[in-house]
């Protein structure tokens, strides 16, 4: 099986069997792609001299990737000349190869799978950033009031409460529908919340506090009947000045330009409001595993990242009350 028709198969299988979006395929294809160009100009043996299955003869027989090809695809790229990549571009790289690979060798295309045993270089572990509560209430300020007469102000103000109050990252927030936003009775009270569509296209339901949900009333009652009429008819909740569905890219220059505005001194990004979500939630008492629901982690292991975060707090609260903490 030649490798390109090997690859488009795998990217049919991914799409249809197991759902990926377009986003993600265009990733596995541009990582496939990259790992394919590799194998065509790479040498066709080991250091040592050993025999090695690469070179282009692999571009016509996918059952000829051995091991070595994997683990000198990573060589390259933590030195290739070109600029190195950083360790966790590495792995994700390294894990569309292997995703391939194990696809292959389940097909019969290859007999045993070569990157079952490689192993990508270990990443340096990188704590969240998140800002101070002082300075998310600045930042949410910077935006404008839920009060102002201009639409711009009105839908960036509800955006940026909706990703401070929520955790969404910024691809399900502006992939919400106004159906999403709604409010459940069978609590005892009202309760607003927003059905959030994450990852392989799993929904949560989380909650929105008051001021976010002031804020997108007064963008759905005075600025998205503005865009609307600017533009085609879409559910869409955040739209764009075109009347369109708001873009990532629009909706992180409204967050670039809140932050100006706000004259952070620290950088923002969307995700800022996601580790500053989880980051102040866990800092108020909040479960861990509440916390895990919340942002929509498969593995509670990937929030916990988010305790080392509090870590100081808990060792200026320890300092500050244990008679036995200080000499």
């Amino acid at each position: 099986m030649p490798l390109d028709r090997a690859t488009e198969t795998y990217l049919r299988h991914i799409a249809i069997e197991r759902g990926f979006s377009q986003h993600t395929l265009s990733a596995y294809r541009r990582d496939l792609g990259t790992f394919a160009s590799w194998l065509a100009t790479a040498p066709a043996v080991d250091s040592d001299g050993a025999d090695r299955a690469g070179g282009s003869a692999v571009l016509d027989d996918v059952g000829r990737i051995a091991r070595a090809d994997l683990a000198g695809f990573v060589d390259h790229l933590t030195t290739r000349a070109e600029g190195a990549l950083a360790p966790r571009s590495v792995a994700r790289m390294l894990s569309s190869v292997r995703s391939f690979t194990a696809f292959a060798a389940g097909e019969g295309w290859l007999q045993l799978d070569p990157g079952a045993s490689v192993r990508p270089p270990k990443a340096p572990m990188r704590l969240p950033k998140a800002i101070s509560v002082h300075d998310m209430e600045r930042l949410l300020a910077a935006s404008g009031g839920t009060d102002a007469d201009d639409p711009v102000q009105l839908r960036d103000r509800a955006l940026l409460e909706l990703l401070y109050a929520t955790g969404a990252r910024i691809s399900e927030a502006v992939g919400l529908s106004v159906d999403d936003v709604t409010t459940l009775s069978d609590t005892g009270e009202d309760l607003a919340v927003v059905k959030v569509t994450g990852k392989g296209n799993k929904q949560r339901i989380v909650p929105l506090g008051s001021y976010a949900r002031t804020a997108i009333d007064a963008y759905l009652v005075r600025a998205r009947p503005v865009f609307a009429a600017r533009g085609a008819s879409t559910p869409a909740l955040f739209l764009g000045a075109r009347g369109a569905r708001l873009s990532r890219q629009s909706a992180w220059l409204v967050i670039q330009a809140a932050a100006e505005r706000a004259d952070l001194a620290e950088h923002v990004s969307p995700h800022t409001f996601r580790h500053s979500f989880a980051t102040h939630l866990l800092e108020g008492g909040a479960d861990v595993r509440v916390v895990q629901e919340l942002l929509g982690h498969a593995s509670v292991a990937t929030t916990q990242i988010y305790t080392m975060v509090t870590a100081d707090m808990l060792r200026d609260v320890y300092q500050t009350a244990h008679p036995r903490a200080r000499r």
